[in-house]
């Protein structure tokens, strides 16, 4: 499984609750494109953790490199309903952070 890591921080002006629906509505039409398996919203709690990480973590699950490559392409298509549902995301957040992480160890080791 490849984990797709993203941390973001509420833009100004913007209200928790809309931020994560539109998270869930963008993300439900990547899980209904099978573009990824699945996802998880957190927010930190009580002010702990690392600070310039962002309030709100995000983890995209997709089987493999292939997977998310397909998510970033309907993403790139900046049409449709993919524009809008990503447009109600990135208009919600600052201070993007991402990062990929991987099973380990892989599942192909064979050692």
């Amino acid at each position: 499984m490849n984990l797709y890591e993203i941390w973001v921080d509420l833009a100004p002006g913007a209200k928790d609750r809309d931020l994560v629906t539109a998270i869930q509505n963008w993300l439900d039409h990547h899980v209904h494109n099978k573009t990824i398996e699945t996802y998880r919203i957190s927010r930190r709690k009580f002010g702990f953790g690392f600070a310039p990480l962002g309030e709100f973590h995000i983890t995209i699950e997709t089987r493999d490199l292939a997977q998310l490559d397909a998510a970033f392409s309907l993403t790139a298509t900046r049409t449709g309903d993919a524009e809008q549902l990503h447009r109600e995301v990135y208009s919600r957040v600052t201070n993007y952070h991402a990062a990929l992480y991987r099973d380990f160890p892989d599942p192909q080791d064979m050692r």
